[in-house]
């Protein structure tokens, strides 16, 4: 897990860098410092919407006595794909609206879940039941 994150942290920032300086070459700075504020803007625009709409999903299966699984991983995807649209760039653009769009969550769901149950069966994590 730390090899992702060293991993996440060192090379993203320097791909986005040389992203930035090549779509500044191409169409102009100002373009790209446009594009960068509308792609924040509809991104918060987008999380709130799928939050709101996560929240609810989990207050209703909460109201029906079910474990609220499937909107616990639409909340961790939504809580990361809106927090990696506020940094600037575009490749962490395109990785935060996947996380955020239903239709493109949906497979990276299940393989979080995939990965989650490996977890678990290795002991890599622990579930505490009432």
């Amino acid at each position: 897990m730390f090899r992702w994150l060293l991993l996440f942290i060192l090379i993203v920032p320097a791909l986005e860098i040389g992203v930035l300086i090549w779509a500044g070459n191409w169409m102009g700075p100002w373009w790209v410092i446009l594009l960068i504020i509308l792609t924040g803007v509809i991104g918060a625009w987008l999380a709130k919407q799928q939050g709101l709409e996560t929240i609810r999903n989990v207050q209703n299966s909460m109201s029906t006595g079910q474990m609220p699984q499937d909107a616990l991983l639409d909340g961790a995807c939504i809580l990361v794909g809106g927090a990696v649209l506020l940094t600037p760039g575009f490749i962490t653009d395109a990785i935060g609206f996947l996380l955020l769009m239903p239709p493109t969550r949906a497979p990276i769901k299940r393989v979080l879940r995939k990965v989650i149950t490996r977890m678990i069966d290795k002991g890599s994590v622990t579930i505490y039941r009432r």
